[in-house]
């Protein structure tokens, strides 16, 4: 299992490009649905201009940013119409807490569920996962990811709005492509040994 210190090591580690299947559960109706997407994970350095405008967004100090992702995707679910495009893209800075570098808020100039300006909190769990909480104006995102090997991502979503959870997603990623910086990130992280032990 992978252990970072904080959420910037986390996406440093998931930049490259990633293929997801996932599994949606429509609770309300009792009925499931599958889908895929293809994902790409950039990351962004703190003084990275785009970085600089989601802070300002937002209101916030841009020098309190640790770097952050640009983020594309592009898929497909089984209950698509021929008008629905599932494709975007987004860009978030981390804002970690002063006192706790596992833990603070996480910027988008545009959410998942709604396209507008969201702030998210987030925090590293006890087995590195980190856990991401958004607030929109009509629900609450609760949503896991964790690696369970350095080429496999996991995540799970649970969508709550009216008052009662409305949707559940099991998502399976899988690295197709590894950046630069995630490929450094994984040798020192889990170096080559040779058979002798050295």
């Amino acid at each position: 299992m992978q252990s970072f210190a904080d959420a910037k090591e986390f996406f440093q580690y998931s930049a490259g490009q990633w293929q997801s299947r996932r599994v949606t559960h429509h609770l309300p109706f009792r009925r499931a649905e599958s889908g895929g997407s293809n994902i790409q994970v950039e990351t962004l350095e703190k003084d990275d201009p785009r970085i600089i405008e989601i802070c300002q967004m937002h209101d916030m100090d841009a020098s309190l940013s640790v770097g952050g992702s640009y983020v594309t995707w592009a898929g497909t679910m089984q209950w698509d119409k021929d008008d629905e495009n599932h494709e975007g893209s987004t860009v978030f800075a981390l804002i970690p807490d002063a006192d706790n570098p596992r833990q603070g808020k996480l910027l988008r100039e545009r959410g998942y569920a709604e396209i507008v300006p969201v702030a998210g909190e987030y925090h590293l769990d006890h087995e590195d996962g980190l856990v991401l909480t958004t607030e929109y104006e009509t629900m609450t995102i609760y949503e896991r990811f964790w690696f369970a090997n350095p080429d496999l991502r996991l995540r799970t979503s649970t969508v709550k709005r009216f008052g009662g959870f409305n949707t559940t997603t099991f998502c399976m990623e899988e690295r197709i492509q590894t950046s630069p910086v995630t490929a450094t990130a994984a040798a020192e992280t889990n170096p080559l040994y040779a058979i002798s032990g050295w």
